[in-house]
């Protein structure tokens, strides 16, 4: 019923005994262009995230909660991934998307508004706001999970993270969120600038951060 392919054989045209065809190919010869590669790969699937969020919304999949946090969060990452890649040869988003045949209008529409469809336009300025306050929870949080926790590495961005929620109009002077952190400036600001925070005071701080992040997002959903 079946044929026996001899063991060699060419198929499908390709010549026998050609072990180069499956050889792996390599798209970089050094680590300088293996790093190239992995920032053009972050790039590209942070547009297709921010897509995929976008159409998710619109059918209703999200909650607007859900979608604010992500968004905001994804377009912050998308600043970051696209300074690591402009050069000539993309100088924009519209030329990285065009060279690499991304169909991302939505992600595209995101990223010229910089904000979230759900968040209100007024110049801008809270929609920097936002990303701003979002950047820096993420900074500080990446910072204590890489056990970076010297009081001169850790204020300064807590500090800024203050006064940006300060700014925020649309949060309470009482936030949950200002309470934790300025408690976390106060204890930053009795150390000296080589100290460092303890374990246990890493893992609290991390949790304080947390509440204080997804206590911001609350307040986004209900603006």
């Amino acid at each position: 019923m079946f044929a026996t392919v001899p063991f060699g054989a060419a198929t499908h045209g390709a010549p026998a005994h050609r072990p180069e065809l499956y050889e792996e190919v390599k798209l970089y010869n050094s680590s300088r262009e293996r790093e190239k590669y992995d920032n053009l790969a972050d790039l590209f699937a942070v547009i297709n995230t921010l897509q995929c969020l976008e159409k998710a919304y619109i059918k209703d999949c999200v909650t607007p909660k859900e979608y604010t946090a992500a968004c905001s969060k994804l377009l912050v990452q998308y600043k970051a991934a696209f300074k690591q890649v402009q050069s000539e040869e993309y100088p924009n988003v519209e030329a990285f998307m065009k060279k690499n045949r991304m169909d991302c209008p939505a992600a595209l529409e995101r990223i010229k508004e910089d904000r979230p469809i759900t968040i209100k336009d007024d110049k801008g300025n809270t929609s920097k706001c936002i990303a701003d306050i979002v950047s820096l929870f993420i900074t500080v949080m990446d910072k204590l999970r890489l056990e970076i926790k010297a009081m001169d590495e850790i204020h300064p961005d807590l500090r800024e993270l203050m006064e940006t929620m300060n700014r925020l109009s649309i949060l309470p002077a009482d936030f949950e969120g200002k309470v934790k952190v300025n408690e976390w400036l106060q204890t930053l600001g009795h150390m000296q600038a080589s100290d460092e925070l303890s374990d246990q005071q890493v893992r609290q701080m991390l949790f304080d951060l947390e509440s204080a992040y997804n206590g911001f997002n609350r307040v986004l959903h209900n603006a």
